[in-house]
């Protein structure tokens, strides 16, 4: 299969990576079906895209015209039968592996062609356990986008021991020549090449936190005024999520067994406490009103 000929994407999940995920295809021309696992999640998938595309057009980067254009070509729903004519598929649900493994075996029934791409944006998870979950492993492949998709221009293509050339070529070919973005390959493992290098980076932060010895305030200002990041451990930390920090480093952990990749105990009581982040309104910091605060 061309490149060009990949007409028909298919994402599971549209939470903040689905809904990017689906946006960016579209804009690119393609028919996307999204399906979520109830109905009241796939109205607020389809928001977030209209959301999206509204600060598109607000910021002067896309036409009203364009941005209808684009919506038009999103299909959100709850049938997972409707990936059955899907040439590739990205399942961007959870970072649980199990639910990850349960997405694959269903994909493998229902989408059809058996030249289509099975892939997925787990941040962490080895891809070969979620290639073993069907019966055409050398189809499946990482496709790890980045929050938020439509800004950030990487992607990372992980091939598994499995995973077949032409198909893990033809992926990376999408995401440049179709989606535009910058691909890097990454072996199958833990983390891949960017939350490997990243995730200690913010469990660190948190342990200085934790310990008393800096603010979050201050910790976020050293590395953007004295590293020139754009944006402070703690801050990217409650945009990311504290629950999928955590799972990520988790999954690390549990690969590696190095002490770098423990989640500290603060960071697990705060996703005991359901203080996720920016999309709870609190984590590091509070965004009660769309700003950002020092937490209490």
């Amino acid at each position: 299969m061309a490149v060009e000929e990949i007409q028909r994407v298919g994402v599971v999940g549209c939470g903040l990576m689905g809904s990017g995920i689906a946006e960016v295809c579209a804009r690119a021309g393609r028919s996307v079906i999204v399906v979520e696992a109830d109905r009241p999640a796939a109205d607020r998938g389809r928001q977030r895209v209209e959301a999206s595309l509204r600060r598109a057009v607000t910021a002067g980067k896309l036409g009203e015209e364009d941005a209808q254009a684009v919506l038009a070509r999103v299909e959100v729903g709850t049938d997972f039968g409707a990936m059955a004519d899907r040439q590739l598929v990205v399942e961007a649900v959870i970072e649980a592996e199990p639910e990850k493994v349960r997405v694959f075996e269903t994909l493998d029934k229902v989408v059809e062609a058996p030249d289509a791409l099975l892939t997925s944006n787990t941040s962490s998870i080895p891809i070969m356990k979620l290639a073993m979950a069907t019966q055409r492993p050398e189809q499946v492949l990482g496709l790890h986008f980045f929050n938020p998709v439509p800004v950030l221009p990487l992607v990372e293509v992980v091939a598994s021991l499995l995973s077949g050339d032409e198909a893990v070529a033809l992926a990376e070919r999408f995401a440049v020549e179709v989606l535009g973005k910058r691909a890097i390959r990454a072996k199958d493992r833990a983390g891949f090449i960017v939350n490997a290098l990243l995730i200690p980076y913010l469990l660190s932060s948190i342990r200085m936190m934790e310990s008393g010895f800096a603010t979050a305030e201050d910790i976020d200002t050293g590395m953007m005024k004295g590293c020139a990041h754009p944006m402070g451990p703690l801050a990217l930390a409650d945009l990311i999520g504290l629950d999928t920090t955590m799972a990520v480093a988790n999954s690390l952990y549990e690969e590696f067994k190095e002490p770098l990749y423990a989640p500290p105990p603060l960071l697990a009581r705060m996703v005991d406490a359901g203080l996720l982040g920016k999309k709870t309104g609190r984590g590091f910091y509070d965004y009660a009103d769309g700003e950002r605060r020092a937490s209490r």
